[in-house]
């Protein structure tokens, strides 16, 4: 647990992760979530809903520490481009953003503000608190990915951050994150079917950008973890955006 606290949030900094954090990712993602689906809505009840939307995408950076959002950033610079494999690599180890990288996540930032900063929680859930539930499904669901990811998909680098999740296994991570997920996201919807779709749209945003990455890497980095996580959430909020 201290692993994978360590690994996606600010909490624990210097841990060294091992395969066995990865079970705890749907639990950290889950808390994650809960605590930026608690700012959205506990704002909401005092300011606007652009003014909420804003305050949680402004929680949700400090409580990961930017880490995803750069790992998303270092990715459209290094697989959007058309280049060779190993400049790619070199790229997303370059500490300085690119064109690439501005627009992915300004454009990433603005479409999640519109998700959070338009639907009142109300509109996800009667009771509107609930609504912080269906959060926690989509965090859960992204950083499950990212578990996954690693432990399925090949490691693009001969060493790395990443590498040390090498050797883990994805069925105690899923036996972990699908009944978690999907019980939130049912629980923090009405009709529970959005909260199921939602959850579903968010691994398949992800699986995407798995893809993409080992199409053009030949595997997955530290930092495609973290653009699945920002790109699974987004296309997951988005969902919900379409069926309030």
């Amino acid at each position: 647990m201290r692993e994978a606290l360590a690994f996606l949030t600010l909490i624990g900094r210097g841990e060294t992760p091992s395969p066995r954090a990865l079970a705890w990712f749907p639990v950290v993602g889950a808390i994650v979530g809960l605590a930026v689906g608690f700012v959205w809505w506990g704002t909401a009840q005092w300011f606007p809903l652009p003014v909420a939307g804003a305050v949680a995408i402004v929680a949700d950076l400090a409580f990961t520490g930017l880490l995803h959002v750069d790992g998303l950033a270092d990715s459209a610079d290094g697989l959007i481009p058309p280049l060779p494999r190993e400049r790619r690599l070199e790229i997303m180890r370059d500490p300085h953003a690119g064109v690439f990288a501005v627009v992915a996540v300004v454009a990433v930032l603005l479409v999640r503000f519109a998700v959070l900063g338009s639907i009142p929680p109300g509109a996800i859930a009667p009771a509107s608190i609930r609504a912080v539930l269906v959060i926690a499904a989509l965090w859960c669901t992204s950083r499950t990915a990212m578990a996954v990811i690693a432990t399925t998909v090949p490691y693009a680098r001969r060493q790395g951050l990443a590498s040390a999740f090498i050797g883990g296994r994805p069925g105690v991570t899923l036996l972990v994150a699908v009944p978690l997920a999907l019980g939130l996201g049912v629980l923090g919807t009405d009709p529970p079917a959005r909260g199921v779709l939602a959850v579903l749209a968010c691994a398949l945003g992800a699986a995407v950008v798995a893809t993409f990455a080992r199409t053009r890497l030949g595997g997955f980095t530290g930092d495609v973890l973290g653009a699945a996580g920002v790109i699974g959430e987004t296309v997951g909020l988005v969902l919900l955006a379409a069926h309030s």
